[in-house]
């Protein structure tokens, strides 16, 4: 079971909390939606569902940042190089010794 109360009925009711599936919190004055309750029972899944959710937006906004500054990888023959050796190498390889 579901339904809609604002905060102060919420907190006024503490025993609505195993009564119902989900709550949604709204502002009664202004109709503003505030957010959700949810049941013990459902709260792990929804803790799952959330985690899983947050990874795939990190994953996304970062895949996003790669196209645009590249694979983040370097040839193998710097491997192991401060970023002033590759410098000089590159220089060297560019004008010689």
């Amino acid at each position: 079971m579901t339904t809609t109360m604002s905060i102060r009925e919420l907190t006024r009711n503490g025993n609505m909390f195993g009564e119902y599936d989900y709550i949604d919190i709204e502002d009664k004055k202004s109709h503003e939606y505030k957010g959700v309750f949810i049941s013990s029972r459902y709260a792990e899944d929804v803790k799952k569902f959330l985690k899983k959710k947050l990874a795939k937006e990190k994953q996304e906004k970062l895949d996003r940042i790669m196209k645009f500054a590249g694979k983040g990888s370097i040839y193998p023959r710097f491997n192991g190089m401060t970023a002033s050796e590759i410098r000089e190498e590159k220089a060297k390889e560019q004008y010689g010794k």
